[in-house]
This record gives structure tokens, C-alpha cells and sequence, in this order.
């Protein structure tokens, strides 16, 4: 089957650049017209709206985007309530604008978008690019009140609980173009909010496979963070990613530990690497759980480890258990071009990212899949892991680290980025 032709881009909708710049059709289609010049012809300015630039997908997205830009030459303005990661905004030259720009209150959000209109004309910048529901109700109105191009990026499923809930999540389907980084998400937001594939662009996060490399790890770093967790020389670590919230699934890796404890496994350990530092009411809930499933002696509550690429490397295996749809978390990327076994639920990641059985065979998969919520099935998956010899471990790393190169390279994904900021600002005939 052909695709119609997008005639704003001039390229086949549902048509996806891959990494070494082939075009292929897949149905549904795999990702959305990019756009029919790679570059831009111009220098641009961009203002990048987002919640706050603390943590989180949205948060990390925001600041490799701005980074991103600045890097190809063109200039990027960051709007947020600010946050810790805003350091390395500065030193790139990012100009930053402090505004409360998750506040839901409509007279606020008004007074966002007037700011952010004056903003975007005073400067004169080419694009809008919202991160997050809240900002870019603001910079929506912005940008459709000073005329430029309006772009979203969508990293998760949103609950829809009612329809007041899908009207609100419904502004980050309203871009010109629409960036998210799996076409499992991708499939979501066609389903749920009927935008066309041609806007839609599939680009995942952009991970530096040289950063992430396991053979430039010393065995002296993973040696350090395995004493940081009280880790015998003997024991497998489980490493659970994701921060603290209830959606990302670690009470289903507490159920999980119990079922592996159940029978008779031994010499392991989990450990929550998240974001939260006992913060959250989650996390309270989550040692509570802990303490009532006698899992206290194997799991650890771990926060954010200093040396994340240590982390990854004293793993035997990594998990991300979310139960809501999750796009492609960083982590599990991060984990894949570390070569580690990753077990990710249906939701954590699409199957077009973590290949495993009967998707492929067995000899193609980069991880292995489990149903959402499902503590069986993820304990199952885990004692193969732990079980199956080192070299066919190896193999599915080694599988996932290239899967990683080939797609999440740095330069693909800006390459990917920068065609769609040409798409949407290039001049019309």
C-alpha cells in the first residue's frame, strides 16, 4: 500500500527517516513526515515551553532540545518555573525566562500566554515548541496569537478519566507537527485524537552511545556503586528504573521479589534507582508494601545513583514496570546502549523498541516484554534472565546497544529534529 504524499512536506505521509537516512513504509506507518529539507534554511529561534526543568521526560527533553539547537547554530529560549538542570541551560548560552508555567489556574495561564506572545514577537522567534500539558495551553495561544509555527512533544499516555481530563490533554495533539518517541505512542495519539499521520514525527531520545559505553567502564566503578548498595560479590542486581510515581509500576517489582522469593531464589537483589529521595507519598506507600511482603532483605530504595553508567553496569538485569503508557523512558535506552537485558511491561516501551518474542525470534530480540501489572509474568522473565548462560546474555545486550546506535544517535536525532523545524517554517509557495 502507498501512503498519499503530505503537500505541505512534500514527502509520504507515514514514511519515517531512519538512521542511515533510508525511507521505508510500514502500516500503520511508522512515524510521520519529517519534511522535505533536512535543515532549515535559516538560523532560528526557538522558545521551548515547559513546565519546570527539574526532572522528568518532559523536563530532560526540554534541555537536550535547547541544547540541541544551540549546538546546530540557532538559538533557543527556555520558559519555565526553572529547577536544578538549569545550570547547564546557562553554560550553553540558553537564555531562560522564569514564568509559572505548570500553574492549571486559566487567569494564570492567560497571563503566560500574554507574556509569551510579547516574548515571541519582541525576540522574533520562528517556532513554539511546548513540553507538557500545562505550558502549552499558554504557548498554543502564544503562538497562535504572533503567528509562528506551534509544535508539541508528547513522552507519555495521559489518563483520559473523563472528558474535561481528554479536552486538557488534547492541546498537545494541536501542533503543527506532534514529536513523540515510539510509534506505540504514536499509535496512541492517532487513536485517541485523530491527528493525521503526516504530522506526526517519531523521534526517540537522543542517547551518546560513547557516554554509555560498556566497555570504557572500570571495574573499580562498579565495584563502588555495588558497596554503595551493600551488594555482595555474588549477588545479581535487578536495577528498577523510574522515578517515584505510582504509574511508573515498582509495586509491581515488590510483588515480583516476593514471588521470586516464593521459590527459593537466592542471591538477588532489587534496586529502585528513581528520583524521589522519600519524598513522595508513594515511596511511603511503596516501604510499606515492602515491609508487609517480607521483601525488606531484597529490594533497596537506592534514589538516583551518583554514577548512573555504573549503575547500569553492576546490573544483571534492568526493569521498567510502568502501568501506564510510557513512549520510550530514557532509562531503558540508556540501559539498552549498555548492553544490559532490559524487562520492560507493554506500556514501558513499544514492541518497536524492545524486540522480543513472537514479535522476533528469539535470536533478534534486544529484551524481553511482559503484560502491564503482571508480577508473574516480569518474576518469570527475570529467573531467565538469571539463568540463561552469560554468552546468550551477552548477545541480547550486545543486540540492544545496536539498536541504540542505530537509532538514538545524536546526530540522527537532530538531524530528524532539525527536518521537522524546516517543515514547519519553511516558506509557503
Amino acid at each position: 500500500m502507498i501512503a498519499p504524499q503530505d503537500p505541505s512536506t512534500g514527502i509520504l505521509a507515514g514514511h519515517l527517516v531512519t538512521s542511515n537516512a533510508a525511507v521505508y513504509s510500514v502500516v500503520p506507518p511508522s512515524g510521520a513526515a519529517i519534511g522535505s529539507a533536512e535543515v532549515p534554511a535559516r538560523d532560528l529561534t526557538a522558545l521551548i515551553a515547559v513546565p519546570t526543568i527539574e526532572a522528568g521526560a518532559a523536563d530532560e527533553g526540554a534541555v537536550a532540545l535547547a541544547l540541541m539547537l544551540v549546538g546546530a547554530g540557532h538559538r533557543a529560549i527556555v520558559a519555565s518555573g526553572g529547577g536544578r538542570l538549569e545550570p547547564r541551560l546557562e553554560a550553553a548560552g540558553v537564555d531562560l525566562v522564569r514564568l509559572n508555567m505548570a500553574t492549571r489556574n486559566p487567569l494564570a495561564l492567560a497571563r503566560n500566554a500574554a507574556r509569551l506572545r510579547d516574548l515571541v514577537r519582541r525576540r522574533k522567534c520562528d517556532v513554539v515548541h511546548a513540553h507538557g500539558r500545562a505550558a502549552a495551553w499558554s504557548a498554543l495561544a502564544a503562538a497562535r496569537t504572533a503567528r509562528v509555527p506551534f509544535l508539541t512533544t508528547w513522552y507519555k499516555g495521559f489518563r483520559e478519566q473523563n472528558a474535561l481530563k481528554r479536552v486538557y490533554n488534547g492541546v498537545m495533539a494541536r501542533g503543527a507537527r506532534v514529536i513523540t518517541p515510539s510509534d506505540q505512542l504514536a499509535e496512541l495519539i492517532v487513536t485517541r485524537h485523530h491527528v493525521p499521520w503526516e504530522r506526526i514525527a517519531v523521534i526517540p531520545a537522543a542517547i551518546d552511545a560513547g557516554c554509555f559505553d560498556p566497555t570504557a567502564l572500570t571495574v573499580e566503578r562498579i565495584n563502588a556503586v555495588r558497596r554503595s548498595w551493600g551488594v555482595k560479590a555474588d549477588t545479581k542486581v535487578i536495577l528498577v528504573t523510574g522515578r517515584m510515581l505510582r504509574r511508573k509500576g515498582h509495586h509491581v517489582a515488590v510483588a515480583a521479589a516476593r514471588r521470586l522469593k516464593d521459590i527459593g531464589l537466592k542471591n538477588f537483589l532489587f534496586v529502585f534507582a528513581g528520583e524521589d529521595e522519600g519524598r513522595s507519598r508513594y515511596s511511603g506507600e511503596l516501604w510499606d508494601l515492602v515491609l508487609a511482603t517480607g521483601t525488606a532483605d531484597v529490594i533497596r530504595l537506592a534514589w538516583q545513583p551518583s554514577d548512573v553508567v555504573a549503575a547500569f553496569g553492576a546490573a544483571t538485569a534492568v526493569v521498567s514496570a510502568a502501568i501506564q503508557p510510557e513512549g520510550a523512558p530514557r532509562p531503558i535506552l540508556e540501559a539498552m546502549a549498555m548492553a544490559r537485558p532490559v524487562l520492560v511491561s507493554d506500556l514501558a516501551a513499544g514492541h518497536d523498541i524492545v524486540l522480543a518474542p513472537p514479535t522476533v525470534p528469539e535470536d533478534r530480540m534486544t529484551g524481553w516484554r511482559f503484560a502491564p501489572g503482571d508480577s508473574a509474568a516480569l518474576a518469570a522473565g527475570l529467573v531467565r534472565v538469571m539463568s540463561m548462560p552469560d554468552a546468550a546474555r551477552r548477545a541480547i545486550g550486545r543486540r540492544a546497544r545496536e539498536w541504540v546506535m542505530a537509532h538514538c544517535a545524536p546526530a540522527t536525532v537532530e538531524r530528524q529534529t532539525l527536518a521537522v523545524y524546516a517543515a514547519v517554517t519553511a516558506p509557503r509557495p
